[in-house]
């Protein structure tokens, strides 16, 4: 008797020692392979440091199939998760934007989260009976933070991939766009970014669809350098947008400085110079290396733009008139080559899970320099069908008619796009100070640790520009009209910089990879009969045979 009394105070004690630690030291267990239930360290802190209400209005609800269910199981998981490092102040709730006792009721709610950006998306769903049926699903959500309100897309869809997959990569990034969601909402200062303008660079009305899209997260600014070297330290990153005139000494002091400094920057940077408007009236035009002066600058960082165009046989396509002299136009769609779909790295964080990206007349780039202390990887490149064509030829039309054969299309993956994170040499070490730049201080011969992208086509950012006057519209960047199809442009740029600005790590997140164990589909249709039966048969079998094993047993030491 004493032994179990002694026992059940030992008990006791133990679970008062593992109350009182609980409460004083907060943990949570993940034993998934992948952690697929465990958030960042930067996610917690950021949770940890709110100081009002956070609120979440999640439209994922109602009557979904089994994918979206999936997702919005994943999302709630994630709040919880989320909550649990909150203090309390996270809030969420699931809303079915489809209920609504009548249609015109359904409608107007529907409109309603239209004028807030979120839109539904049409699933094409079976019904018990195995009729296809329409469903419209919103994917959204709605963070709000001290009167401010921010909308997210939950969904992910990458032209090429199944559905499963899209869902599984929208999982994949709950994390990343959710607390870009609440930087954005919490934050009380507004970094800074740059276009450099004074050589020739896209005017604003080519680069407008990209300054809007990163207005929402930076404040953007135009402008020409001066002569003072510290006019660029307030940015956190500048961009040079197709230059088309020589940068001056002075210029390409001020920005190498800005980078021994810690700056950021994105090059984008034709090796070629084509006429457009003569290739339009005359159907050919000469190509012509482009120098803008930055070859010796960008060599000494570590690359190398190769003053050459890339054609791959992975290509938009143009409306080409195939009709005879004398017959009524008679369209049909051709490859263009001179415009290739650039593949985009599914390893790193800028470009993985992205949709190709469109490219206009763009050169290839090379890695130069061993001994460099910088980390260089590929963002973009072309398919396995590509040619290189020197300068200075000719461009024509004509290139339309050549057929996607491996001699033609010689080469393969040339490289387009790369970045590169490390400290970099000065271009000016040895070097006087330029004539113009107002400074007394010493020239840096190295950097602190920084980042740069380099893009060897600077069409990339340009957004389309249709009409004039009043009557002008911005074609959204990287959408091409006669494909009606959405490249992968806009996001390519937005993630560039964001990945340029982060100095926090932020953006290893969009790398968080979880596993996708699909189900056979085939076996499931063959062998559904076997597995019906053998799901309702099978533990009747086994309730029988530990039932007469009782019966025998109990029987047994009873008759003893």
């Amino acid at each position: 008797m004493i032994k179990k009394g002694l026992s059940i105070l030992f008990f006791s004690i133990a679970i008062i020692i593992v109350y009182f630690i609980s409460e004083k030291y907060f943990f949570r267990l993940d034993l998934t392979s992948e952690k697929r239930y465990s958030i960042s360290d930067n996610t917690k802190r950021l949770l940890r440091g709110l100081d009002d209400d956070l609120t979440f209005k999640i439209y994922l609800d109602g009557d979904l199939n089994s994918g979206f269910l999936r997702l919005r199981k994943a999302t709630r998981e994630m709040l919880d998760e989320f909550n649990a490092y909150s203090g309390g102040n996270l809030k969420y709730e699931f809303i079915n934007p489809s209920a609504a006792p009548t249609n015109p009721e359904r409608e107007k709610k529907y409109e309603e989260l239209a004028k807030r950006g979120i839109l539904g998306t049409m699933v094409h769903d079976k019904d018990k009976e195995g009729k296809t049926i329409q469903k419209i699903v919103f994917p959204w959500l709605e963070i709000s933070y001290k009167g401010k309100t921010w909308a997210v897309n939950l969904l992910k869809n990458l032209p090429g991939k199944s559905g499963e997959e899209n869902l599984n990569i929208s999982i994949q990034n709950l994390e990343f766009e959710l607390t870009s969601a609440i930087r954005l909402l919490t934050t009380t200062e507004t970094p800074k970014v740059a276009f450099i303008e004074g050589h020739g660079e896209l005017p604003e009305i080519y680069t407008y669809d990209i300054t809007q899209a990163l207005s929402r997260y930076y404040q953007i600014d135009r402008g020409v350098i001066g002569d003072d070297p510290s006019i660029l330290n307030p940015y956190s990153a500048i961009i040079i947008a197709a230059p088309q005139e020589k940068f001056p000494e002075k210029d390409k002091y001020i920005i190498d400085q800005y980078i021994m400094r810690g700056g950021k920057a994105l090059w984008l940077v034709d090796g070629v110079k084509v006429s457009l408007d003569s290739l339009s009236i005359y159907s050919e035009t000469m190509g012509i290396p482009l120098d803008v002066n930055l070859s010796d600058q960008l060599f000494k960082y570590g690359i190398r733009i190769n003053p050459v165009l890339v054609l791959d046989v992975q290509s938009v396509l143009v409306p080409v008139n195939v009709a005879a002299a004398g017959e009524p136009a008679r369209f049909e769609p051709a490859p263009w080559f001179y415009s290739p779909l650039l593949l985009t790295s599914p390893e790193h964080p800028v470009t993985k899970n992205l949709t190709p990206v469109k490219a206009q007349f763009p050169s290839s780039l090379d890695f130069v320099g061993e001994d460099l202390q910088v980390q260089r990887d590929i963002l973009l490149l072309t398919s396995t069908g590509t040619r290189i064509q020197t300068m200075p030829s000719l461009v024509t039309m004509d290139i339309i008619n050549i057929e996607k054969s491996g001699y033609f299309f010689n080469t393969r993956h040339a490289i387009v796009s790369a970045s590169m994170e490390g400290i970099f040499p000065s271009v000016f070490t040895n070097r006087m100070i330029p004539e113009g730049v107002r400074t007394r201080e010493k020239t840096l011969t190295e950097s602190k640790p920084t980042k740069m992208i380099v893009v060897a086509d600077g069409s990339i950012i340009q957004n389309e520009v249709q009409g004039y006057g009043e009557n002008t519209t911005i074609v959204p960047l990287g959408f091409d009209r006669y494909m009606n199809q959405q490249f992968g442009n806009r996001d390519f740029i937005l993630n560039a910089v964001n990945y340029l600005t982060d100095d926090e790590g932020w953006m290893a997140l969009r790398s968080r990879e979880i596993k996708l164990r699909l189900l056979n589909k085939p076996a499931i249709i063959g062998q559904r009969k076997f597995w019906q039966v053998s799901n309702v048969v099978l533990p009747l079998i086994f309730l029988s045979l530990f039932g007469s094993a009782f019966y025998i047993v109990r029987k047994k030491k009873y008759t003893n």
